[in-house]
Parts: C-alpha cells; sequence; structure tokens
C-alpha cells in the first residue's frame, strides 16, 4: 500500500492559514484511522529558525530530537497528538548545506552542481524521506510562502517531478487561495485565485482542490466559475470560512467535505479499511472553550509580546488548559521592558497569575526582575519559563539572600554572584546556530514537591531551548535560603525546577512546557497554574464572566456531521 503525499501550497497572499489547513485535514483523516503526519519545507535560506529574533519569524519551536522549526509544527502537534522529529521541517538553507557538503566530499564525481537535477533531488528525498519509513499512510507537505515567490519555485519543481514519479493517484495538490469581497462592488472576486492558479500552471502543477479563505458563504455560482477557470472539479471547491478559532477549522472544513474529497481522489478507500470518523472529542473540546464557567486574567510578562506569534505555543496552552477546566483565560501580555519598580503594581495588580517567558538578551530582563520580585511578595501564583525560571532565580538572590549584584552571566559578565551561568561545554562554542542544550531531557522530580504532585509521577522528559543553567557552585546557598530545587537531570547533575515551598504556587522551569501541550491533553503545569490563579481570583473576587459568545450558524456544533 503506498504512501499517499498531500501536497498544500499558498497563493494570492502570505498569512491565510496553510499550516491550520494542514493540521486540519491531518486531524480528519487521523479521524479515519489512517496514520497522518505533516511536513513543512520553508524557502527562507537560513539553515533553521533558530537563530532568527521573533520579530522576523515568530516562536521557534523545537522536536523532541532537538530540531529548532518553524511554529506550524506546534500546530501539527496539537492538533494531531503526534511528535515531529527533524525531518518534519526543512529549509533552503538546509537543502543547500546538504548539496554543497556533498560537492566538497566528492560525492558528485566531478560533475557540475545544478538546481537541476542536484537541489530538487535533494528536496524530493526529503519530501519522501517520512514516507520510507512505513510508518505513515499519509503525508501531508506544506510549502511555505506563496506561489510565484523565486525562492519557492525549486520546491514546485520537486513537486512536478514527484507527481510524475509516484504517479498522480498517490499525489493530491490542495491551492489555498483568498477569494476576496469588494465592499465597493458588493461581489466576490474570483480572479485573484485564478491567477494565482495560472501562475501555478506556468510550472506545471494542476491544483486537485481549491481552499479558498473567506470571510462569507460561496454561493454555488462562484463555486462553479473557480471550478471553470481554475482546471479542478466542482466539488472540489471548498470554502475555509473565516473562524473566531482555530480549533474550529477542522469542522468547518469537514462540514466541505475537505477529507471526503482527498480520500475519493487518492482512492485510499480501496487500500485502507477506514472508519467511520469520530470527532467527538473535538467537538466536546470545542463545547468546553466555546462555554466557559467563567474568566480569569493571567500576565504574560516579555520581550516580544508585540509580535502574536512569538510566543504562540504558551498562548495555546492557556487555551488549551483553560477548555480543560471550563475557564477562558484573559492573557494581558505585558512588554517586561515597560516594567519598574514604581509601576509593576499598577502593571499586574488586576491579574491572577504570572508566567515570565523565555527569552534572549539583556533588554527588558530587569522588568522581569521586577514581575517575579512582584508575584513573590504578594503571593501570586508564578510560573517561569526557561530565562523566566532564571529570572527568578537571579531575583531569590538578590532580594531574599541579599547578594546585590547577583545575575546571568548572559547579561554580566564580572557579577560576583553568578547565580547563572554559561553551561561548561558551551564555553568552547563559537557558532550560535543549532547548538544550544536542544531537545528531549530526563528529569527526576523529588519526593513531597509540588512538581511531582502535579505530573503524577517521578520521572518527565521535557524539551529544552538555552544555553546558561543554575550554577552548581551557588547552588546550595540558595537551598540554605529558602529555594527548593524539585527537578533534576540526574546525568549531569543540572536544576530543571525550582520551587519556594511557601508559597501557594510559585514553579520555574528550565525547560519549555509548551511545547508538550495537545488539544484534549494540556501540560499538566499549565493546568495546575490555571487551578491556582482560579482559586486567587476567587479570593480576590477576580472571577468573571466570560464575554458573549457569536451565534452564528459556524458555532452551532451539534449541526455538525463528520
Amino acid at each position: 500500500m503506498p504512501t499517499k503525499y498531500i501536497f498544500v501550497t499558498g497563493g494570492v497572499t502570505s498569512s491565510l492559514g496553510k499550516g491550520i489547513v494542514c493540521a486540519s485535514l491531518g486531524r480528519l483523516l487521523e479521524a479515519r484511522g489512517l496514520r497522518v503526519t505533516i511536513q513543512k519545507f520553508d524557502p527562507y535560506i537560513n539553515v533553521d529558525p533558530g537563530t532568527m529574533n521573533p520579530y522576523e519569524h515568530g516562536e521557534v519551536y523545537v522536536t523532541d530530537d532537538g530540531a529548532e522549526t518553524d511554529l506550524d509544527l506546534g500546530h501539527y502537534e496539537r492538533f494531531l497528538g503526534i511528535s515531529t522529529t527533524q525531518a518534519n521541517n526543512v529549509t533552503t538553507g538546509r537543502v543547500y548545506l546538504e548539496v554543497i557538503t556533498k560537492e566538497r566530499a566528492g560525492a558528485y564525481l566531478g560533475k557540475t552542481v545544478q538546481v537541476v537535477p542536484h537541489i530538487i533531488d535533494q528536496i524530493k528525498s526529503w519530501m519522501l524521506k517520512l514516507g520510507e519509513t512505513e510508518e505513515y499512510d499519509v503525508i501531508l507537505t506544506e510549502i511555505g510562502g506563496t506561489v510565484g515567490d523565486i525562492e519557492g519555485q525549486p520546491y514546485l519543481e520537486a513537486i512536478r517531478q514527484l507527481r510524475y514519479e509516484l504517479g498522480p493517484s498517490n499525489i493530491t495538490i490542495v491551492h489555498l487561495t483568498l477569494v476576496p469581497y469588494l465592499e465597493a462592488a458588493g461581489e466576490v472576486k474570483t480572479k485573484p485565485t485564478q491567477h494565482s492558479v495560472k501562475t501555478m500552471l506556468s510550472f506545471g502543477l494542476q491544483p486537485d482542490v481549491l481552499v479558498c479563505r473567506t470571510d462569507r458563504p460561496l454561493d454555488q455560482d462562484v463555486r462553479r466559475k473557480l471550478a471553470l477557470f481554475c482546471n479542478v472539479e466542482p466539488g472540489a471547491v471548498v470554502a475555509s470560512r473565516d473562524a473566531e478559532s482555530i480549533y474550529e477549522v477542522p469542522l468547518l472544513l469537514a462540514e466541505e467535505g475537505l477529507d471526503r474529497i482527498v480520500i475519493e481522489r487518492m482512492r485510499i478507500e480501496e487500500e485502507h479499511e477506514l472508519q467511520e470518523s469520530d470527532m467527538s472529542e473535538w467537538i466536546d473540546f470545542l463545547r468546553k472553550l466555546k462555554e466557559p464557567s467563567g474568566s480569569v486574567r493571567v500576565a504574560l510578562v516579555g520581550k516580544y509580546v508585540a509580535h502574536q506569534d512569538a510566543y504562540k505555543s504558551i498562548s495555546e496552552s492557556f487555551i488549551l488548559a483553560g477548555a480543560a477546566h471550563g475557564t477562558h483565560v484573559d492573557v494581558k501580555y505585558v512588554l517586561s521592558d515597560d516594567i519598574t519598580a514604581d509601576n509593576v503594581e499598577e502593571m499586574l495588580g488586576d491579574v491572577s497569575g504570572i508566567l515570565v517567558a523565555p527569552g534572549f538578551g539583556e533588554r527588558g530582563i530587569e522588568g522581569k526582575l521586577e514581575a517575579v520580585r512582584f508575584a513573590r511578595e504578594t503571593d501570586i501564583p508564578f510560573l517561569g519559563i526557561c530565562l523566566g525560571m532564571q529570572c527568578a532565580v537571579i531575583e531569590f538572590a538578590r532580594n531574599v539572600c541579599g547578594w546585590s549584584d547577583a545575575h546571568s552571566t548572559e547579561f554580566d559578565p564580572e557579577t560576583s554572584q553568578p547565580v547563572i551561568d554559561l553551561m561548561e561545554e558551551q564555553k568552547r562554542i563559537a557558532d550560535m546556530g543549532g547548538t544550544m542544550r536542544l531537545g528531549a531531557y530526563d528529569c527526576y522530580l523529588m519526593e513531597g514537591s509540588l512538581a511531582r504532585k502535579i505530573y503524577g509521577t517521578e520521572d518527565v522528559r521535557e524539551r529544552h531551548r538555552h544555553r546558561y543553567e543554575l550554577n552548581n557552585v551557588l547552588r546550595y546557598k540558595l537551598l540554605e535560603n529558602g529555594m527548593s530545587f524539585t527537578g533534576i537531570n540526574t546525568a549531569r547533575d543540572l536544576v530543571e525546577i525550582v520551587e519556594l515551598t511557601d508559597k501557594r504556587w510559585f514553579v520555574g522551569v528550565q525547560f519549555h512546557p509548551e511545547y508538550r501541550s495537545v488539544v484534549g491533553k494540556p501540560h499538566p503545569l499549565f493546568s495546575s497554574f490555571l487551578e491556582a490563579a482560579v482559586d486567587f481570583a476567587r479570593e480576590k473576587d477576580q472571577i468573571s464572566k466570560p464575554r458573549p459568545r457569536k451565534t452564528e450558524k459556524k458555532l452551532q456544533l451539534a449541526s455538525v456531521k463528520v
């Protein structure tokens, strides 16, 4: 039974939601009993996004095996409940690096190395790599950017060749495009989509399915027109309506029959015994998300809050934890640069929980330290992630231990109390890309700790992305002053979790728990943190009624048939 490949391309404009469409289609196919994974090909020249500023690229997502990837892999994992790997995200930079490395090693036997065939062959090998494992029935591949971008052309050529080599029944091309409504003309316009498909045709690719991003229903006349001028079957024109939540998209696409169209076109039913689609758990999750019993406000204190995708996995973890507890989480994004000792109560006094976010660089650090101090002194539930944990240690060292110049050597190499220091093996590394402590590592949870109570086990495995660690030389002085180290990587004797046990809920973690939250199964740390925030809000009478919800047909989940 051959692996089926679905390629998702974009047209007209970026940010239409290819990643969400891929994740949604993958979830629908998974609901039919198919083994599904998703990969993304990014056309930029960077080898990976690890050295990019979050304002450039948004969040960097990290896999178990240590790949620094595009944030869309977070959507893939949250929607499908799978773990991705290095093979699920490939960039043009990585492709060229591999080809040039082969050339330097003499692998091409003196031949002239060219885009065709060498670069294209390398792209094709990555497109097929996951299928060759025989672990998947269907592999969805998202092509970054839009059709017509110069940097994306090699990927389109690779798809064209694969379609010829594997046969049309084993490859489906889904093209996501924009169908705008012009207020002045009072009508939906199909011309942008027609031009986008024409561009695809110029590269030898004919879309099999059109997914049309729109803010209103597409009537049959518009669908017939798109089918006629874009050479697709009338039934293969699918509307992707704007939704209040990305988690509605799978059900909206199910109503449009996207999974059925793909299954029929690729003759999957002839080769697999499919089960009846079961999206009941998803619908139950979405009902809880849409009908919360109350709302609680928590602060996310970070350096990159102006970019909506910079803390994407943290934001989604709050949504997933809130749905599980029937609570709407009102996240207040606070720029750490703006926080001072004089205004911290004004900026954070209206929240019931404080999360200090990850980050790099000195900017905004003093504001993060003030946020930690405010949480500790007022006993507001606190969660520090990565740099947020390190800030909790620095603040404790300064204001509890009395070490006034305590700091991280990342920000003050000359500090007399380097409570956070560069890992010993990192001191010999010069390159920035892909050289941090990356991927999943084991963590032992101390008996009697809040961490062990939260996880319900003594050993966990969590993903990391950092260079600096709590300094073991000063670790026991911190312990003497009341900071507990409740999570330890025993193989290297590194502190993973810190707690202040005299507080209602004060936890800092060196790893990134947000990478392990999935639909229906939020990360236990986020769930516990939210519970503590709700309890705090009840004490302070800060629980509010959730905002009114829309009542359009698209939110009437009882009518959804999948």
